[in-house]
């Protein structure tokens, strides 16, 4: 297996929206194709980590309107499942109106799913046919893990183990890797690999470019440059290009990133930070991307331990630990030792942040990430990191990683609960 080309394959994909709400979309119009009808009613069950993400970030095509409920029933609208994770760019403003008319019949219900554990979402609709037809996405944004119409069954790979699908074969790869064989795998990107990397780049840029318009995050970073609080030098330059491109998605502008780990703000992390540091430093455009391969593949890496949808931030911690090896592999190349400082000096410093939900926020984040994997990169470089002796830091990147993910999917496993209750309350408020 080419572990290299399986993750851009599965993880790596262009995403127009926060990745949650649109899945929502998707596991949506994936019924209302089978069921062929106008709708009665909708009921969707998402696991505590879609749902948070889906309660306070705007969605495309919306003129800045929020939520799970409202990408869903333009899902349903739109029918259109072959457009896969950018089915939200084809939502216009009548699809807008009538998305919002449904809601306010109160056709649409959504409740977190109890048992579930990990990516899940389910849709069931009923028509005016008095047919019903479901949906479930599990395990991933866009694997297809159970529909119906009526009696007719399409698609079955239930009973779901704890309601998560079972993983693709490359997580279970990935999962076994080592990060000398993550290194290896960087090095051997082939041209069509690097092509498609490169492609997410301009995506990405793109993205930063439209959020540059935005008085968010990325424009409060460079008034603070226009005000001599901080040097316009290569850590500002790049936090502003990374905090505008996360600006942008959760704006809600309808504008395409490359996702890494099937996420848009961890795309902008994985791949932004090392292009922008990598071109500032005048490494190769080869070595560029291959580094970006890299980063690719330990932000994957990390999520199979932390959880798809873990309590901590992914687009810091994951993302972070992807894009500090890059510009560290930049200037050391396949250098085991230095790439572990780097890992263990990101997740020393920022592997507590929480994740409660995708929102203007998360640039905040993207910006801690991008402060951090520089910083540790640096750090690294002339060899100096945390090690083993200091807190739960392993003795190698490996153990670290597993040791971050033991303390996301058990120590943690309340919080995500937690968070859903308090957002909860505010919306009954």
């Amino acid at each position: 297996m080419n572990i290299l080309k399986e993750v851009l394959k599965y993880q790596v994909y262009p995403a127009m929206g926060c990745t949650e709400p649109v899945s929502v979309a998707l596991c949506a119009a994936y019924a209302a194709k089978e069921l062929g009808a106008e709708i009665e009613k909708a009921e969707f069950q998402l696991d505590a980590g879609t749902y948070k993400n889906g309660m306070g970030v705007r969605i495309p095509n919306t003129d800045g309107e929020k939520g799970n409920l409202l990408a869903g029933a333009m899902g349903i609208l739109l029918a259109k499942p072959e457009l896969n994770m950018e089915i939200l760019s084809a939502a216009d403003k009548t699809v807008l109106a009538q998305a919002k008319e449904m809601l306010k019949k109160h056709l649409l219900t959504m409740e977190v799913a109890p048992q579930a554990h990990g990516f899940y979402i389910a849709c069931t609709l009923t028509g005016k046919n008095h047919k019903t037809a479901k949906c479930i996405i599990a395990g991933s944004h866009t694997d297809v893990a159970y529909l119906s119409c009526g009696d007719k069954i399409k698609v079955n790979h239930l009973p779901l183990e704890n309601c998560a699908q079972k993983a693709h074969d490359f997580k279970n790869a990935l999962k076994k890797a080592t990060l000398q064989d993550l290194l290896n795998a960087a090095d051997n990107a082939d041209e069509e690999d690097l092509k498609y990397i490169k492609k997410g780049v301009e995506m990405n840029l793109k993205a930063a470019e439209l959020g540059q318009a935005l008085q968010k995050v990325g424009f409060y970073i460079k008034e603070l440059v226009r005000k001599k609080l901080l040097q316009m030098d290569l850590i500002s330059s790049t936090k502003i290009l990374t905090a505008c491109a996360a600006d942008a998605r959760m704006d809600g502008q309808a504008v395409p990133v490359m996702a890494s780990g099937e996420s848009g703000n961890q795309g902008v992390v994985t791949i932004l930070v090392p292009w922008k540091v990598g071109k500032e430093m005048e490494a190769e455009e080869t070595t560029i991307l291959k580094s970006i391969a890299l980063s690719h593949l330990l932000n994957g890496y990390v999520k199979v331990f932390t959880g798809e949808l873990a309590p901590i931030c992914g687009c810091a911690i994951a993302a972070g630990v992807g894009a500090t090896a890059a510009i560290t592999y930049q200037q050391r190349g396949n250098c085991v030792p230095a790439v572990t400082l780097a890992i263990n000096n990101i997740i020393s410093d920022i592997g507590g942040m929480l994740c409660d939900g995708a929102k203007s926020g998360c640039a905040l984040k993207v910006v801690s990430s991008t402060d951090a994997a520089i910083r540790s990169a640096y750090m690294a470089i002339h060899d100096y990191g945390i090690t083993e002796v200091e807190g739960f830091v392993g003795r190698t990147a490996e153990e670290t990683i597993q040791n971050l993910g033991s303390i996301s999917t058990v120590g943690m496993s309340r919080v995500d609960p937690m968070i859903v209750n308090i957002m909860q309350k505010k919306c009954n408020k």
